[in-house]
């Protein structure tokens, strides 16, 4: 690729920023991994598949200014998992700075879609401020901001209920919910770094598909072929394990996410869109055969 960027890539070790690697590269794109730990097994594997490991920490802003010396384009997400939403958006808008004392060209910042809707939603409101600020740097920047993951489907939480032929969440079965698959978010990312200034202050909600838990059993049962059945989980089962979580399935449930697919297929045409189905289809479903543990 003649125009080929130089992307620096934050939380490339993880699901996200992993499948922004592996869109990067899969378009001639030359990436750089900001790792906190380059010894790790994680980064060891992407160095092993020629990505260029840089060791830095999203805390501190002169380690990230030295990472992204010589690169045109950074891709900055957090998490709030682990760290709390605190650290996220400290961490956010520290790395952010970094960015912006290296002089990035553009910087692209993952949020979650109705991040700026005033949800109420811990972790929506962390990344929201991480984005403020980001506008307010005076530096070329693109927000992608992904709705639910369809990969949500196989989290830990979800396997041992799928392995027991239950689909579970905490929704009535045929409210919608719109999500999207990793690879889309990594090939959406990917669209943004080559089209540049054509995205500079623009903010995406971005989807691939919407449909009710009862549709997505319906699929599952028939890529599996076993039955799979959906079931409601009670969201005060939920509010035990997680209020953070209780919230967002309340907000889902009351308003939910409202990405225009019909515009992002037309408008992204190279991201090459999954529906449900397309994901549920091409996914190595041997996850299910591993005994739990």
């Amino acid at each position: 690729m003649s125009n080929g960027r130089n992307v620096l890539v934050t939380g490339a070790t993880g699901q996200q920023g992993g499948a922004v690697v592996r869109a990067l590269t899969a378009r001639g794109h030359r990436v750089r991994a900001i790792c906190r730990r380059p010894e790790s097994d994680a980064a060891k594997r992407l160095a092993s598949a020629g990505i260029e490991i840089v060791a830095g920490d999203l805390d501190d802003a002169a380690s990230v200014a030295e990472a992204a010396k010589g690169v045109d384009t950074m891709f900055l997400m957090g998490s709030s998992y682990e760290a709390g939403t605190e650290a996220e958006t400290r961490q956010g808008i520290t790395a952010a700075e970094g960015a912006k004392a290296a002089g990035i060209g553009h910087l692209i910042y993952s949020s979650v879609a109705d991040a700026d809707k005033k949800t109420g939603i811990p972790h929506f409101e962390s990344k929201y401020l991480v984005e403020k600020h980001i506008a307010g740097l005076g530096i070329p920047y693109t927000i992608s901001a992904p709705v639910a993951f369809m990969e949500n489907t196989v989290a830990p939480w979800a396997v041992d209920g799928l392995r027991q032929g239950v689909y579970a969440a905490a929704l009535p079965s045929r409210r919608v919910l719109q999500q999207i698959c990793l690879a889309d978010i990594g090939a959406f990312v990917a669209a943004l770094a080559e089209r540049r200034d054509e995205v500079f202050g623009k903010r995406f909600d971005i989807a691939g598909d919407e449909l009710a838990g009862e549709e997505q059993a319906e699929i599952l049962s028939e890529v599996l072929g076993r039955p799979i059945a959906y079931r409601e989980l009670p969201i005060a089962a939920m509010r035990q394990q997680s209020e953070d979580a209780a919230l967002m399935f309340e907000w889902f449930d009351r308003t939910g996410y409202d990405a225009d697919i019909a515009a992002l297929r037309s408008d992204f045409p190279e991201v090459g869109w999954h529906r449900y189905r397309d994901w549920a289809r091409g996914f190595d479903w041997s996850v299910l055969d591993k005994t739990a543990g």
